[in-house]
């Protein structure tokens, strides 16, 4: 079965942590009025627009860390507000990334198949906000910002020691889709490029002409956990995921297998990724 199986958090962004975010705001409000400040002059002396200020008190913006270290010093605060980097660190994320990139810093072996965009941990940062733009219902330029931000932050897993495997297979028409013009595609091209030369890293193109295709049933990713547990994970129109019945993941398993068997290899893919960076 699908467990936590609900409406896609990315769509209005609500859920646990715009309560943590009000709350934060609401206590930067409250020093602020407390050292006799307006907005304007608290800006002012971190460094920040007025209208930056009441959003953050407001809500509608998570404040960067170096925001509530120099808050903190500005009001007086002797700490206070400085100890909630923590707390809107994780909330800066929507909940069902934050549990993914759980996953994927468990993982020791991590297996995608991405059919209609390029797979998110291989996004560069113009291609996710163009995804982003995209989307309808219309995100505000706020939600844009949180939610490239939280894709890219999913990105340290390339970094991690000891490296996990790492394996992917692109649809062939996610190559060729200028999703946010000539220019992102290029960059896109060429940072596929770069992963592919990462030892732990091996990115299959699924050609458009195959004649078999085992993952016409959608984009999936399997992950093999530190503890010797197997998950899988999908995500589809408003639904995201996780999927821990023994039974299903191994499907999800034999699929993707099948999908890597049937793709070009690596090497093959490399190359198809160069004749097409040629062409863009």
């Amino acid at each position: 079965m699908i467990d936590g199986t609900e409406e896609d958090h990315e769509f209005g962004l609500e859920d646990d942590s715009s309560a943590v975010i009000a709350a934060v705001g609401r206590q930067i409000k409250l020093w602020r009025e407390e050292a006799g400040l307006r907005a304007a002059e608290l800006g002012l002396i971190i460094g920040y627009s007025e209208n930056l200020v009441y959003k953050v008190e407001g809500g509608r913006r998570i404040p960067k860390p170096e925001f509530l270290g120099k808050t903190d010093a500005a009001v007086g605060a002797n700490g206070k507000v400085s100890a909630m980097k923590k707390d809107v660190e994780e909330a800066r994320y929507p909940r069902k990334v934050r549990d993914l990139a759980k996953l994927e810093a468990e993982a020791v072996e991590l297996g995608a198949y991405a059919g209609v965009v390029i797979h998110g941990l291989l996004q560069t940062e113009e291609y996710a906000r163009a995804l982003y733009a995209q989307r309808r219902p219309a995100y505000t330029e706020d939600d844009i910002e949180r939610l490239v931000a939280a894709r890219m932050a999913r990105q340290v897993v390339f970094d991690r020691r000891p490296a996990p495997l790492l394996t992917f297979v692109q649809e062939e028409a996610t190559l060729r889709r200028r999703t946010g013009g000539r220019m992102v595609l290029r960059r896109q091209l060429e940072h596929l490029l770069e992963l592919s030369q990462l030892r732990h890293v091996e990115i299959q193109v699924m050609p458009m002409d195959a004649d078999e295709h085992a993952g016409l049933g959608g984009s999936h990713q399997v992950l093999k956990l530190k503890d010797g547990k197997t998950v899988g994970h999908n995500e589809v129109q408003l639904i995201s995921g996780l999927i821990t019945d023994p039974r299903q993941v191994q499907i999800l398993e034999m699929r993707y297998n099948l999908i890597r068997s049937q793709a070009l290899t690596p090497r093959l893919s490399r190359e198809l990724i160069e004749k097409l960076l040629g062409e863009t």
